[in-house]
């Protein structure tokens, strides 16, 4: 027979609820180590139900439910069935031994081996009754295994009334049943469903049989909508901070933003409080952030006191085509970013940058007008270093195909430059002895426009693509830069002219009985600019690009507009590659090249040598993978005018089981560093692992930054303990901490967030990290790996 019958017991709240603290981690929690047993085990003598048919909670309300047993007695009005019971109403399924319904009164009671599961979760309880027309349910010693994540516990008793529920004496843990690592017991759980929240009365938490945590009263969310309430704090302790405590304070403010607060303190500097807001509409979004500390004690003496910084990121689209985009960033002092970066990170960043714009891009053109600003973030250095502002800059770019063997562009720009210390101003004729010259403002505009014209003639095997270029760049100086370089409106014009080509020859082979594909690819680059006397242009945002693979085949060794290097000169280079047909895995690579300059290279920033007539450098670049688990790669420059080094980078990885790596780096460049990188995650077996790094300066013989840790990994329960030494100032000062973090899996963790900062020392930490390339670094924004701090 059918009758409308619901039975929803809330122990599924429990996990739900005391899971909810971790849905937003990066880095999902490992259950591998955990055994097969489960509290409550899957029903072997369950028929066919929702589940097994696909069906879902959203099929329940339209769902009719159907009751049978193996016998039938009582009445029409109040039906017993007995032996074998079995309800089912969409994904949800009822077993019981005795099940008795009263139509009239509405009133259920199941007795004997109660069994429920549902696409959630599995439970088995012992007595059940309720009244539909009241909405009044009670379950009696129930034990539960949630399905859709991991968790199960017991409950000797859950009342429903609607939407409200009281779960009493309720546990929860995501460990196995017969080996409770730790554990989460509460008095009493109340929870409203309507509303998204429990109260949780009494709660005890215990590692082992030890209670480490007793709450007598906190609210918690228990589902995805959000609430107002604390977050997981961080604690850590450390020689320059001294221990560090923050607690985050998350406010809900409206179903679009919300913020959060991170009152902290840093028993060695003071009490800092930070802060987010964040935005989400249909067309963007965008976040607020910020920090302020009154006093600092650590630098009260050297004017530091009041500390902060702002910053504000967003975007808008605005059509299909184009986007508003906005970035900014402040800081109180040079010295933020130092002192308030928990990493090496916070000593590589001289500037604070920031820009807002808006932003164009269509099938065959990209276009912008934006402006930007740089903040002085380096106390060793003066205003003067910085780079101009461009207040404001617009930019166009065009490139398309307009036959098979025809394609045509242009590079246009427009910028005004503006900085406030860029030009050094001598003391007056006639002016007291002993007067010192200052450096004073100064502004210019410029114009940069380059069109061409490519034939991108091609085969299968072949390449050859003849490009002509003509680059027009004029300036308008204010009267400080044009006493500077002796123009007021310079300008050049240039032709550029090049040919690549390059050939692609492929075979067959085998080795060690698998099928490779070997190619050799020859390429060739010629260049031809004539020189142009640059002089008298400024130098606003140009700078000499580091030599490089693939410097050998750009037609400017400059970034920027303000100089376009003449050449008469010829790229030959050479590249092999190795690639197994059964995946497409490149087992070996291998490239070489060099330049041949016929003539001098005359044109050059203030401050830099023209290239002669000769040769460059080697530049030869070799990968190899001789199984899965190697890797080895490597880079060298050789300058044969110097007859010396000027660049050697080489590095390999292994890839130790159970997810262990090894990686060893050494990189030199000439006259700038001398550096040497050992980080590894080992597994000793698997439970326990120990993880490290050291990353060494040779020319400053000091180390960078020093990582040791342990790790201790259960099927429920992870610890990590990681001592570090990182340089965290400009004089080469290191800083020592020590980091613990308790993390109980599917409900938090406590202490400071170590996965973060070994996922950035030792690069495989994360197996996913291995295949992620790294953007480049465009602008001087710090990273934001600082732990905890909320800064930018």
């Amino acid at each position: 027979m059918r009758a409308s019958l619901r039975l929803t017991p809330l122990a599924l709240c429990i996990g739900l609820s005391l899971s909810a603290h971790v849905r937003a981690q990066k880095m999902q929690d490992d259950f591998s180590l955990c055994p097969l047993t489960q509290a409550v085990p899957e029903f072997e003598d369950v028929p066919a139900t929702g589940i097994t048919l696909g069906k879902t909670p959203l099929d329940r309300a339209q769902s009719p439910t159907d009751i049978e047993g193996d016998t039938l007695s009582g009445t029409d009005v109040a039906p017993q069935f007995q032996g074998n019971v079995a309800l089912r109403r969409g994904d949800q399924f009822l077993g019981a031994d005795r099940l008795t319904y009263d139509s009239e009164q509405e009133h259920y009671v199941a007795d004997g081996n109660i069994r429920y599961q549902d696409s959630s979760m599995r439970l088995t309880a012992e007595h059940a009754e309720g009244n539909q027309a009241a909405d009044e349910h009670q379950i009696d010693d129930l034990k539960y295994q949630l399905v859709s994540r991991r968790g199960n516990g017991e409950s000797s008793r859950i009342n429903l009334h609607g939407a409200q529920g009281s779960l009493h004496d309720s546990t929860y843990s995501t460990c196995d049943p017969e080996d409770r690592h730790w554990e989460l017991k509460a008095k009493r759980i109340d929870v409203d469903s309507a509303e998204g929240f429990a109260v949780a009365h009494n709660a005890v938490l215990r590692i082992g049989r030890i209670p480490v945590l007793y709450v007598p009263w906190f609210e918690f969310p228990i589902d995805e909508r959000r609430h107002t309430g604390l977050l997981f704090p961080s604690a850590s302790n450390s020689s320059r901070n001294g221990f560090d405590y923050k607690q985050p304070i998350y406010l809900n403010l409206a179903p679009n933003y919300d913020a959060t607060l991170y009152p902290r303190i840093m028993t060695a500097r003071g009490i800092q409080l930070g802060g987010e807001f964040r935005y989400l509409g249909t067309k963007g979004q965008a976040s607020v952030s910020g920090a302020y500390m009154p006093h600092d004690d650590l630098r009260d003496d050297e004017g530091y006191d009041k500390r902060y910084f702002g910053a504000f990121n967003g975007f808008q689209n605005l059509s299909r085509s184009w986007q508003a985009r906005v970035n900014l960033l402040h800081i109180s002092d040079p010295r933020y970013f130092e002192d308030f970066n928990s990493s090496i990170n916070g000593i590589s960043v001289y500037a604070a940058y920031s820009d807002a714009g808006l932003y164009g891009r269509g099938r065959h053109w990209s276009a912008g007008l934006m402006a930007d600003h740089w903040q002085l973030a380096d106390y060793t250095l003066s205003e003067v270093s910085l780079a101009y502002n461009r207040m404001p800059r617009a930019f166009f770019s065009w490139d398309q195909r307009l036959r098979p063997w025809l394609s045509a562009g242009v590079d246009a720009e427009a910028v005004r430059f503006q900085k406030d210390e860029a030009v050094f101003e001598a003391p007056p004729p006639g002016a007291p002895f002993g007067t010192q010259g200052r450096f004073v403002g100064a502004a210019g505009s410029r114009l940069d426009i380059k069109p061409y014209v490519s034939l991108p003639l091609e085969g299968a095997s072949w390449f050859v693509r003849p490009t002509l270029a003509w680059r027009y760049t004029a300036y308008q100086l204010d009267d400080q830069l044009a006493a500077v370089v002796k123009a007021k409106s310079p300008s050049r014009s240039q032709p550029i002219g090049s040919v690549d080509a390059g050939l692609y020859f492929d075979r067959s082979t085998r080795l060690h009985g698998q099928s490779f594909l070997q190619t050799l690819e020859p390429r060739m680059f010629y260049l031809y600019s004539p020189f142009r006397n640059q002089d008298t242009l400024p130098a606003f945002d140009t700078g000499a690009l580091t030599f490089s693979w693939g410097q050998m085949f750009r037609d400017n060794r400059y970034s920027g507009a303000d100089r376009q290097a003449d050449a008469n000169q010829l790229t030959i280079a050479l590249t092999s590659r190795l690639i197994r047909e059964s995946d497409g895995r490149e087992r070996f690579s291998a490239s070489i090249g060099q330049i041949k300059y016929f003539d001098d290279s005359r044109v050059v920033l203030p401050g830099e040598q023209p290239i002669l007539a000769g040769k460059s450098a080697w530049v030869a670049d070799v990968g190899w993978a001789p199984t899965d688990r190697w890797t080895f790669g490597g880079s060298y420059q050789y300058n044969p005018k110097l007859r010396q080094k000027d660049l050697v980078s080489v590095r390999g990885r292994y890839l130790l089981p159970d997810d262990g790596v090894v990686n060893l780096a050494y990189r030199f460049r000439r006259d700038v560093s001398d550096q040497v990188d050992f980080s590894f995650l080992y597994p000793v077996n698997d439970t326990w692992s120990v993880v490290g790094r050291d990353y060494y300066s040779i020319l400053d013989r000091k180390p960078l930054e020093q990582v040791l840790g342990v790790q201790w990994d259960s099927c429920c329960i992870a610890v990590r303990l990681v001592g570090r030494r990182y340089v965290h100032n400009r004089e080469g000062e290191l800083s020592r901490g020590i980091m613990l973090e308790i993390e109980l899996k599917g409900l938090g963790s406590a202490g400071q967030d170590t996965r973060k900062t070994l996922r950035r020392a030792i690069l495989g930490y994360n197996r996913g990290d291995l295949y992620l390339v790294p953007p480049e670094t465009a602008t001087a924004q710090p990273s934001t790996d600082s732990d905890p701090d909320p800064t930018p």
